[in-house]
């Protein structure tokens, strides 16, 4: 299968660099090209690309607007943001709009490629505790009321009890491993609640429910 990737950053440059790279691997090819996040919405519906690199410090509609409006009319296209610096006020936002995760500018082009493979497959490239690093960082800007209060608590109480004690485990950073030995589960079970997890929440992945867990007071900063 070939990985479909839409390219977005306002420096043609940048652009051509990330399609040289891309284009040389066997299981990927560039479909498009947006200077802004305006152009990057409309290109993803034309095009449906798969993985969409996305700047986020561009004129007129930002990445971050833009990732929300290819969440929304995109389900499955998944949106890579890229970023200066890990604990980046935008690599926050990005992830609450429904990035599935975020690199780094300056990244080698190994975890380019390696990033736009995992998110591609369904993965997340952030490791929740990274996202944690940002949440706890970024606490103050979550809304009081966790976003939708009504939607959220009718998601939260269709989870059973271990999937939410899971779910907590999960917002804090835990790999599957981890929250296996810290509920005396098989990480197989783990791996399993977790699925189930995302799939009632309508949740992409792990830092999904580790922004969901946040918002929603599961957790609460350190």
């Amino acid at each position: 299968m070939t990985i479909r990737v839409l390219l977005v950053d306002d420096q043609p440059l940048l652009r051509v660099a990330f399609t040289l790279v891309l284009d040389s691997q066997p299981d990927m090819t560039v479909v498009g090209e947006a200077a802004d996040g305006a152009e990057a919405v409309r290109l993803t519906l034309e095009q449906g690309p798969d993985v969409v690199l996305m700047d986020v410090r561009m004129p007129g509609m930002d990445g971050i607007e833009a990732t929300r409006r290819i969440v929304e009319d995109s389900p499955d296209t998944k949106v890579l943001i890229m970023t200066t610096f890990d604990l980046d006020e935008y690599a926050f936002a990005g992830l609450r709009a429904g990035a599935s995760g975020f690199l780094l500018k300056n990244a080698q082009p190994a975890e380019l490629l390696s990033a736009i493979r995992s998110v591609a497959a369904g993965d997340a490239v952030v490791a929740p505790r990274i996202t944690r690093r940002l949440l706890d960082t970024f606490a103050s800007q979550l809304p009081a009321d966790g976003g939708s209060p009504d939607r959220a608590e009718s998601a939260i109480e269709a989870l059973t009890t271990r999937e939410r004690s899971v779910l907590v485990q999960v917002a804090r950073g835990l790999s599957n491993a981890e929250v296996a030995a810290e509920l005396f589960l098989a990480e197989a079970t783990v791996k399993t609640h977790v699925s189930r997890i995302l799939l009632k929440l309508g949740l992409r992945d792990r830092v999904q429910a580790v922004v969901f867990a946040y918002e929603n007071r599961l957790v609460r900063p350190t």
